[in-house]
């Protein structure tokens, strides 16, 4: 019996890429290096030797045109996921970091990609390496790739400063990657050179930005609304997760009528569905966990089919000085944002780093070019150096991302903690109040922007707290206050930590000013751990002046936040799980 291998056996095919990318994750991951990194590698593998082999196998260099769709989905999804992280009150102490890394990226990585590409790269390449061309590989190397990112992350178990900031860019700068292409492209697509001099229709290319966007926004925010409505008044919490998914679905194909990036679609539908109801995103990632693994090493087996490594040799010279000029230009750009910023050190020496990985935006953008007949002239530079400095980034970028988060400190964080509620959005610097009804009120109106606010009107909340403070003042030793209430609903402890560096008058016994003041909402149910939090912090504050005084003084939320989960604060903000080793509570005890 002879075997089929047509475009309608694809599931076969698959089944050959999946278990290939599977083995060489595990043999990467056997190395300590990450499983993405080790399926990006595999898919090349196969490519290289699909045309020697094909006939036994099936696979060959066009098999990934069969999986257009399936690639298109993960794509979508990733972009969902990274979309959903921008839950904009969860970022409030982030904004001004983003900002400026975004600047950043829209300046100085281009900037510094054009002049070498120009520069050297004309000197080593005049005939090939065209200004025309240097403007559009600079354009596509703003690019990320958050899924690569992401998926890092995730295998780094990251919590930090560093990772909050690295997951909640990724995918602003592929927004301003697709941004800047359309307007690079239509510039040179609509321009031409008369009389010596180059014309061009600026209100054009900036047309083209803003229809790309807005229809983009467009269809992302009416799928996620749709979606919305129907679980509102129609779908079972059940149907949660294929609800989402039938969002990324409808957001990618309603792009594609569109003629508009996907990524942008389902990017934007991410950003609504997160804002509007937040809940609903947990619901679509536990949908998909568990087949997360199934997703994503098939993915990217064959986005690594997708990249002929033979591109390398025919323009070594080009290629290196991209990956370079790239590089530079991400570091130069992040390092110089955070630096402006006034980030913690371990962040602003990290990031760009951390930001080299590239992917599946670029490679949309590469494609663009070839398909648009006005840039031809730079198509075939364009194609060769894009891809491959792009495989290169594919091999390197994950090891770098992985490398900075362990370089800052932030891998294997990512495990319970005693004050995981105090997230750099809970925490509030330069707290300013003349009573303690003031300055309750004020952390309160805070806590209420969060997400994870208590289930009972603020003002109510706001009452018990007040009932509490009259019954006994909660202002312990040493500067710190922790008023707080006790609730009847909830599951878990939430709460917000106000500092002024000034310190506060608030009538403390032992007469020192108020410099952090946490206020905490407990329900019943978890009172053990409120016990555990005050019994910490008191702790800390009044024995441990180093921690006190950077707490006390910190510049940002970011450093505060720095404080209190970092190696140095681990005696406050301990690890669940080694807290009930130490206290002798086996798995097995657990179970009984």
């Amino acid at each position: 019996m002879q075997l089929e291998f047509s475009p309608d056996n694809v599931l076969y095919q698959l089944a050959l890429v999946l278990i290939a990318g599977v083995v060489g994750g595990e043999l990467f991951g056997l190395l300590r290096l990450p499983k993405v990194t080790g399926w990006i590698c595999t898919g090349i593998v196969i490519r290289a030797t699909s045309d020697f082999h094909s006939s036994s196998t099936g696979l060959t260099s066009d098999t990934v045109r069969d999986f257009a769709p399936y690639m298109s989905f993960v794509l979508g999804y990733i972009a969902f996921t990274v979309g959903a992280a921008l839950h904009f009150a969860s970022l409030r102490n982030s904004g001004k970091r983003l900002g400026m890394l975004l600047l950043g990226e829209a300046v100085l990585t281009p900037t510094v990609v054009i002049l070498l590409m120009v520069v050297v790269g004309g000197w080593l390449a005049p005939e090939k390496m065209t200004q025309r061309a240097s403007l559009l590989l600079a354009a596509i190397a703003i690019a990320g790739a958050p899924g690569t990112t992401i998926l890092v992350v995730q295998e780094a178990r990251a919590r930090g400063i560093l990772t909050r900031t690295l997951v909640a860019a990724v995918a602003l700068i592929d927004m301003v990657a697709v941004g800047a292409f359309a307007f690079v492209s239509s510039y040179l697509a609509e321009g031409g050179v008369s009389g010596g001099v180059w014309h061009t229709n600026w209100s054009t290319a900036i047309a083209s930005v803003a229809s790309e966007f807005g229809f983009a926004l467009a269809v992302g925010t009416i799928s996620a609304f749709v979606a919305l409505g129907l679980i509102r008044t129609l779908v079972s919490p059940a149907f949660l997760g294929p609800t989402m998914v039938a969002v990324i679905l409808g957001a990618w194909g309603g792009a594609v009528g569109c003629k508009v990036s996907g990524i942008l679609a389902c990017t934007f539908a991410g950003i609504v569905v997160s804002n509007v109801r937040h809940d609903v995103v947990r619901s679509v990632e536990a949908y998909l966990h568990s087949i997360g693994g199934v997703l994503f090493a098939a993915f990217y087996t064959l986005a690594g089919m997708n990249l002929n490594f033979s591109l390398v040799l025919q323009a070594a010279g080009l290629v290196a000085l991209y990956f370079v000029a790239r590089f530079i230009g991400k570091y130069v750009g992040a390092f110089t944002a955070m630096s402006i910023a006034d980030v913690p050190a371990k962040v602003r020496n990290n990031l760009g780093l951390a930001l080299i990985p590239h992917g599946g935006v670029a490679v949309g953008l590469i494609l663009i070019v070839q398909a648009d007949p006005r840039l031809q002239d730079a198509a075939e530079i364009v194609t060769t150096v894009g891809l491959a400095a792009l495989a290169i980034n594919q091999l390197v970028g994950p090891s770098a991302a992985r490398f900075a988060l362990f370089r800052a400190g932030e891998a294997g964080k990512d495990l319970p903690r005693l004050l995981d509620f105090l997230d750099e959005h809970h925490i509030a610097v330069d707290v300013t109040g003349d009573t303690k009804e003031d300055v309750i009120r004020t952390l309160a109106a805070q806590l209420y922007t969060t997400k994870d606010k208590p289930a009972i009107p603020q003002e109510e909340f706001v009452e018990k707290v007040f009932e509490r403070e009259r019954i006994a003042s909660t202002c312990l030793s040493q500067g710190l206050m922790v008023p707080h209430a006790i609730l009847d609903d909830g599951q878990d402890i939430t709460g917000v930590l106000g500092i002024s560096s000034k310190g506060l008058d608030l009538g403390a016994p032992d007469g020192h000013p108020v410099h952090a003041i946490l206020l905490l909402a407990t329900p019943q149910t978890d009172r053990k751990r409120h016990l555990e939090v005050l019994a910490a912090f008191a702790r800390a504050i009044t024995r441990d002046i180093n921690l006190r005084e950077q707490l006390y003084h910190a510049r940002s939320a970011a450093y505060a936040y720095d404080v209190l989960h970092a190696e140095a604060g681990e005696d406050i903000n301990y690890f669940l799980e080694d807290a009930l080793v130490k206290a002798g509570v086996t798995q097995e005890s657990k179970k009984l």
